[in-house]
């Protein structure tokens, strides 16, 4: 069955940086776009950027970007979100999205 686990959350400094990962299963992860989203509680979610099946194309929310970097790495089936000068507005849960599919979610929180 499909599968995305996330991993890489954590509680970082404002200005600090953190690298996501998403590592796909049960589907060809080459044959699909990906997506990173984030929700902060009462919130729906938000797309953060999304990657296109051979990541030549990529596009972020305009509150990410400049700071957040989008990669996949086809060969090992895993997406990853390069997350540098983060700020207490970017503390959600992001998940990654593939195939119809969502991930059990990484908590990211920013805080001093």
């Amino acid at each position: 069955q499909v599968q995305l686990v996330e991993s890489g959350g954590g509680l970082v400094q404002p200005g600090g940086s953190l690298t996501l990962s998403c590592a796909a299963s049960g589907f060809t992860f080459s044959n699909y776009a990906v997506s990173w989203y984030r929700q902060t509680p009462g919130k729906g979610r938000e797309l953060v950027a999304a990657i296109s099946r051979n990541g030549d194309s990529t596009n972020y929310a305009v509150s990410v970007k400049g700071r957040f970097t989008i990669s996949r790495n086809n060969a090992q089936n895993t997406l990853y979100l390069q997350m540098n000068d983060l700020q207490p507005e970017d503390t959600a849960v992001y998940y990654c999205s593939a195939y119809g599919s969502w991930g059990q979610g990484t908590q990211v929180t920013v805080s001093s």
